[in-house]
Order: C-alpha cells, then structure tokens, then sequence
C-alpha cells in the first residue's frame, strides 16, 4: 500500500550558488559517503539530485519532525539505479509510520534535477 509520496525539483545553478556562498552546508546535508560518486568527489549535478531525494523522502514522510538530513542516505546500487536507506530517528519515524520500503527516481534535465519517492507499507 502506498502511504506516502513526494517530489521535489532543485536548481542546479542556485544549488552551486548556495554551496559555494556556505561552505560548511554540504557538511549539514550529506554524509560523506554522499559526497563521494565512483570513488571521485559527487558533481553539483549528482548532489542536486540527492538533495531533492532527500526533500522528496521529508514529504514523502509528511515532514514529520523527527526527521533528519543524515538520517536520509542517498546512493546506488551497483547497476546506477538509485536507493534510500533511513538511520537513526529518521528510519523509527518511517517504521513507525508503517513504511516498509522507499522506491526513489532521480532525473535530471538541462538545470534541473528533480526526485520522486512512495513510501510503501501497511498502516498500522
């Protein structure tokens, strides 16, 4: 059953733009293995689409308070397809919820990136 979803679209240039002007902001968003793709350091392209990931998980889990950034891991399977895994507060909210499984899609096109995730489960 589906029990939530969320989308969420980010600007390529304005994201550089806010990361360059905030040094420590890539530190607050992302775990560091986050900020690492294929074993060289993750494009502005690649990040932007984490980030959206991570706004489109928030809604997709009703932007209940518990949740955070570094609770919310972005990265991908062997095969390039993406996956979401929960940490700490931010995966007992989610199981709490009764969500069981997140499906994520990350797009990205000219300067866009935009994210879609469900949120799978049962109520409970």
């Amino acid at each position: 059953m589906i029990l939530g979803v969320g989308v969420d679209t980010v600007s390529l240039s304005r994201f550089e733009s806010k990361l360059t002007d905030t040094p420590r902001l890539k530190d607050r968003l992302f775990l560091d293995i986050e900020t690492v793709d294929d074993g060289r350091e993750a494009s502005v392209q690649t990040l932007a689409g984490r980030f959206a990931a991570k706004e489109a998980v928030i809604k997709a889990l009703a932007g209940d308070p518990g949740l955070e950034w570094h609770g919310i891991e972005v990265g991908k399977e062997s095969s390039g397809k993406p996956v979401i895994w929960l940490h700490g507060s931010t995966a007992k909210v989610a199981l709490q919820a009764g969500v069981r499984k997140l499906h994520v899609s990350i797009s990205h096109d000219g300067d866009s990136a935009v994210a879609f995730v469900v949120a799978e489960g049962e109520l409970l």
